[in-house]
C-alpha cells in the first residue's frame, strides 16, 4: 500500500459558490472567498475558494476513508504552493501519490511523505503539498 510513487485518483470535486463562502466563513474569512461583489474588485476578478478547501475536502471525504485507520500520527505539512486559484464551478481533480517512505520496523510503522497534487480539466496544476504521515504497517 505504501509503495513509492503508487498513485491514487481521489476524485474530481466543483466547488458551489455556496461551499466556497460557507468553508470561508468558518476558516478564511477575507472579502475574496465571502462576496461575489467584493471579489469583482480583487485580484481574481470573482470568487474564489479558500487555498486549503480543496485539499480539507479531499482529506476529509476520500483520503481519509481510503487510509485513515492505518494513521498513527501526523507529522507535518511541507510545500503547500497555490498555484492558481479555484472558481466557483471550476472542476478540481486531487492525485495522491507516495513520494518516500522510511519504515520503521522496530516499531512496525512508517513514515510515508504524500504528494498532493490538485489539477483542472487542462490538467493544470492548481497547488500542490506534502503531508507527511506515521502509519502502523
Amino acid at each position: 500500500m505504501f509503495e513509492i510513487s503508487s498513485r491514487y485518483d481521489l476524485g474530481e470535486k466543483k466547488f458551489s459558490e455556496a461551499e466556497i463562502i460557507d468553508f470561508a466563513m468558518q476558516y478564511d474569512p477575507l472579502d475574496f472567498h465571502l462576496s461575489v461583489e467584493a471579489a469583482k474588485h480583487s485580484l481574481f476578478k470573482a470568487l474564489v475558494s479558500s487555498g486549503p478547501h480543496p485539499f480539507h475536502h479531499f482529506y476529509k471525504n476520500h483520503w481519509i476513508p481510503k487510509f485513515g485507520k492505518s494513521v498513527v500520527a501526523g507529522i507535518g505539512l511541507d510545500n503547500w504552493r497555490f498555484l492558481k486559484p479555484v472558481h466557483v464551478n471550476e472542476n478540481v481533480r486531487c492525485i495522491v501519490s507516495v513520494k518516500r517512505t522510511m519504515p520503521h520496523p522496530e516499531k512496525a510503522t512508517i513514515t510515508v511523505t504524500w504528494l498532493f497534487e490538485f489539477l483542472n480539466d487542462k490538467e493544470e496544476l492548481f497547488q500542490h503539498l506534502e503531508m507527511i504521515v506515521l502509519h502502523k504497517k
